[in-house]
C-alpha cells in the first residue's frame, strides 16, 4: 500500500511509538495514509486500540521480519 509518511519508531516501547504517530497524524491532513514501523511486541495491539480511540483507520498491520508495521489513514 501506498503511504505518505513513514515514522520509525524501532527501539522504542509504549506508549512511544503510539505517542509519535499521534504527533505524525496531526501534522498531516484528511486521508494521508502514515506507516509507522516498530519493534514493540505489543505494538500491533495498541495500535489497533489507537485507531478505535481516535477514529484513524488502521489500513493495515504486517510483520517483517523483526519490525511490526502500522498504516494509519488520518481521519
Amino acid at each position: 500500500m501506498d503511504y505518505d509518511r513513514e515514522l520509525d519508531t524501532r527501539g522504542l516501547l509504549c506508549p512511544l511509538p503510539i505517542l509519535k504517530a499521534k504527533k505524525a497524524l496531526a501534522e498531516m491532513v484528511t486521508g494521508e495514509v502514515l506507516k509507522v514501523v516498530s519493534t514493540d511486541p505489543h505494538s500491533p495491539r495498541d495500535f489497533q486500540a489507537f485507531a478505535r480511540q481516535t477514529g484513524n483507520e488502521l489500513v493495515g498491520q504486517s510483520t517483517e521480519g523483526a519490525d511490526f508495521v502500522h498504516l494509519l489513514r488520518r481521519r
